[in-house]
């Protein structure tokens, strides 16, 4: 037990640090991306109010000193954060340099520039500056605006990023302990059901495990939970099922087998006779039990496989099918098959799928009837059909008629067969994602459709 706690009471804290790590990176990286973004905004808007300035400028164009002293007046210059340099390269000016307030002392030391940032430099005793210029009619334009404004709107953002870390940092915890204990509680009491269940063979019955209210996450878990004991139940009920059946077909063969090899043992001497017709039932009967056991092992297969589907020529393939099915059957084989026609499949499957239809046509319907195999395509399907002229299929037969074993009570024992080969039928067209359906044919037998 001591263990136990141990385990979860680390596990517990691994989760802690694990989710206070992820938080802390995540609303570091958010700072960052915020910080960014907004020095950004305040980069543009420097730039903007700076181009205002120098198009100012070069509407004006200053050639003397009327022109600067009305330049002056009539812009609303912040001579405290900006500093303008106006270098007149004209040969015909008389005064060839203007400055704004304090420009001078600004050109005294240049700034540095900042790397990697266009147009920002730096003065130690000025702070950052913006720096921007302009050439219009042989003058040049210089301007400095200073960015101590947008640097300390910057520092507050920064430091409320800081402080929102901080907080997080503290409060993240206590929540996260909240949260996980929610969720361990409710996992250890649904860890504990699920270990009784398997610890009372929980396969023996329908097991359900107590489903909590909350949290959602829990709940939603044991509610998948219990879908899934409900699953290997019906599983296990299936295969137990499939057994049983598979036990009772094998040993109607095996008992006539062991009933004419006895017959044999017993009276063959006295009587020569018989041995031609027991043997004769010996091995119609072990035909059988091969064609079971062939059958089953198919099932098997197709329970436990995925197929490669590639597309083929299904109306060459069913033309093959044709050929090969033919002479096997009694009846008549009709076909309508149209050229070309392609579908997206696994061919040996499709092909036994086919094969199954038509034998089973064959077993079920008159010698003298008709058999017809037809492929068409409707939209964006194909379809392929093999319809009998037999007795039917029953409403009550019809919603079996694809179980493994399932026999109607008809035919059994009057009809040769393992009730398999449509429930094998139904497997392999689900494995090539195609529908295998079944209708009424008129004036009477079914019609078998294989839809891609």
């Amino acid at each position: 037990m001591k263990k136990k706690f141990k385990f979860k009471q680390d596990s517990s804290s691994i989760m802690l640090r694990s989710f206070m790590f992820l938080i802390t990176v995540i609303i570091l990286i958010s700072g960052i991306i915020t910080v960014i973004a907004v020095g950004n905004q305040l980069m543009e808007t420097s730039q903007k109010s700076a181009s205002g300035i120098i198009k100012s400028l070069k509407k004006t164009d200053i050639d003397g000193n009327d022109d600067w002293k009305n330049w002056r007046a009539t812009n609303a210059l912040d001579t405290s954060t900006s500093h303008v340099f106006v270098h007149n390269m004209r040969k015909d000016a008389n005064t060839k340099y203007y400055y704004s307030p304090d420009t001078r002392n600004l050109l005294k030391i240049k700034p540095k520039k900042i790397p990697l940032i266009k147009n920002l430099y730096y003065r130690h005793d000025m702070g950052f500056l913006y720096y921007a210029t302009g050439h219009a009619r042989g003058i040049d334009y210089k301007l400095w605006v200073s960015l101590d404004a947008q640097f300390e709107t910057l520092v507050r953002v920064v430091m409320v990023m800081i402080v929102i870390l901080l907080l997080t940092v503290i409060i993240s915890p206590l929540y996260i302990q909240l949260v996980a204990n929610r969720l361990t509680n409710s996992l250890t009491k649904l860890t504990k059901s699920a270990e009784a269940s398997s610890s009372s063979h929980m396969l023996r019955h329908a097991s359900q495990l107590p489903v909590p209210a909350s949290p959602t996450e829990v709940t939603n878990l044991a509610t998948s939970f219990d879908r899934l004991l409900t699953h290997l139940y019906e599983q296990s009920e299936k295969e137990k099922t499939f057994i049983s059946n598979a036990a009772h077909e094998l040993r109607t063969p095996i008992a006539t087998i062991r009933t004419h090899a006895q017959l044999i043992e017993r009276r063959g001497k006295e009587h020569p006779e018989v041995i031609d017709k027991s043997v004769g039932y010996i091995n119609e009967e072990s035909h059988q039990m091969a064609n079971l056991v062939d059958e089953l092992l198919t099932l098997t297969r197709a329970d436990r496989t995925s197929l490669d589907l590639k597309e083929f020529d299904l109306s060459k393939s069913l033309l093959v099918i044709k050929d090969k099915m033919a002479p096997l059957l009694k009846q008549q084989l009709t076909t309508d098959i149209s050229e070309q026609i392609t579908v997206k499949a696994h061919k040996e499957s499709v092909e036994q799928i086919i094969i199954n239809l038509l034998s089973n046509a064959g077993k079920y319907s008159d010698p003298t009837s008709e058999i017809k195999l037809s492929v068409k395509k409707l939209n964006d399907h194909v379809v392929v059909q093999v319809a009998d002229q037999g007795n039917g299929i029953s409403a009550e037969d019809g919603s079996h008629i694809f179980e493994r074993f399932y026999r109607s009570s008809e035919i059994r024992g009057s009809t040769s067969g393992t009730g398999l080969g449509l429930a094998i039928a139904k497997q392999l067209a689900d494995l090539n994602h195609a529908q295998l359906s079944f209708e009424a044919n008129q004036p009477q037998g079914t019609i078998f459709s294989l839809t891609f």
